[in-house]
């Protein structure tokens, strides 16, 4: 690939160069990555979207929200591009890859890019190269980059390193329901919006609202929240109703975080966490490999044989990394 044409090819928003950087990125070949870091210097960091994350229970309707969401964007002008990450199979590796079909209209809108991407072995229910999968949509030009997440769960809280905003979607339910979303992934929140708020569903989609919205008085944690925020509202996908009101809500939101000078420093800190995360999975990589794979392979054995503990064996290896823990 040549690199200076395929940043040009991207800056000019051109959607199969876009497509084909992400797949560039997302390759674990030693030639792709040396390309993949070449390719994302030459396009710098200046252009900024609105990322927003996007996590929800299953079948809350994420996909139809997005749809519905991105639709109304796209109306009013704004290029918006869908990050989704799909679970991959723990035995075969696979995903089904399937958030095209799933959001059919916005697919076919040219405003819009959707490019859904397996999880592999990542936590937090985003890929391992979400981030740079954002500043390349960011460097195509487009307005809102949403990052759709795996589902719910306790290392969610990742996708909080990759947005400006983070959004949880939720189903009308009981308190139960209350129980089961973990409080880390409530404490990440700036907004929780209470989907399928329709029809019979309605009355129960507002008990559910007035219970998130007092479970988020007593969370209340951030210097970065403006007085009434986070938030629980209700939302309608199917009848794209309190969609407009929800994105009211993300603008004013992000609007006092640039201007009280949040935006800019939280970005900071999710830059560098980015390159501590790179670091330790540098790490691993290199402990896959000769020689110290083999290492790994003896200490495991002895490990497995009682002839050493687990913590001595990881003083080891560490020493041999030239990363002794000291005394």
């Amino acid at each position: 690939m040549e690199i200076s044409q395929a940043a040009e090819a991207i800056r000019a928003g051109e959607r199969r160069a876009l497509a084909r950087a992400i797949t560039l990125v997302e390759s674990a070949r030693a030639d792709h990555r040396a390309q993949a870091l070449a390719l994302l210097a030459a396009l710098g960091g200046g252009r900024q979207a609105l990322r927003i994350g996007l996590s929800g229970t299953p079948g809350v309707g994420k996909s139809t929200f997005i749809e519905t969401f991105g639709l109304m964007l796209t109306a009013a002008g704004k290029r918006v591009a869908v990050l989704a990450v799909d679970p991959s199979s723990a035995r075969s590796g696979g995903s089904i890859l399937g958030d095209k079909t799933r959001m059919e209209r916005l697919s076919r809108d040219p405003l819009a890019f959707i490019r859904p991407s397996p999880s592999q072995a990542q936590m937090g229910g985003v890929a391992r190269r979400t981030r740079e999968a954002v500043a390349l949509c960011e460097a195509a030009g487009f307005d809102v980059v949403l990052i759709e997440t795996v589902g719910v769960g306790q290392s969610e809280t990742v996708v909080a390193e990759l947005c400006d905003l983070f959004v949880l979607l939720l189903a009308p339910a009981g308190g139960d329901e209350l129980q089961g979303v973990k409080r880390g992934i409530m404490e990440m929140a700036d907004l929780i919006l209470v989907n399928k708020a329709d029809g019979d569903l309605k009355p129960a989609a507002l008990r559910t609202m007035a219970d998130y919205a007092g479970a988020l008085r007593l969370l209340r944690r951030r210097p970065q929240d403006p007085q009434g925020f986070p938030k629980a509202l209700c939302v309608s996908a199917v009848e794209e109703s309190g969609i407009a009101a929800a994105w009211g809500e993300m603008q004013a939101l992000a609007g006092w975080r640039q201007a009280e000078g949040h935006w800019q420093h939280r970005r900071a800190e999710q830059a560098r966490h980015w390159f501590e995360e790179e670091v330790r999975q540098g790490l691993l990589a290199a402990l896959a490999r000769e020689p110290a794979r083999g290492v790994m392979a003896a200490l495991g054995a002895q490990v497995a044989s009682g002839a050493l503990g687990p913590e001595a064996a990881a003083a080891e290896v560490l020493r041999l990394l030239g990363r002794a823990p000291s005394a």
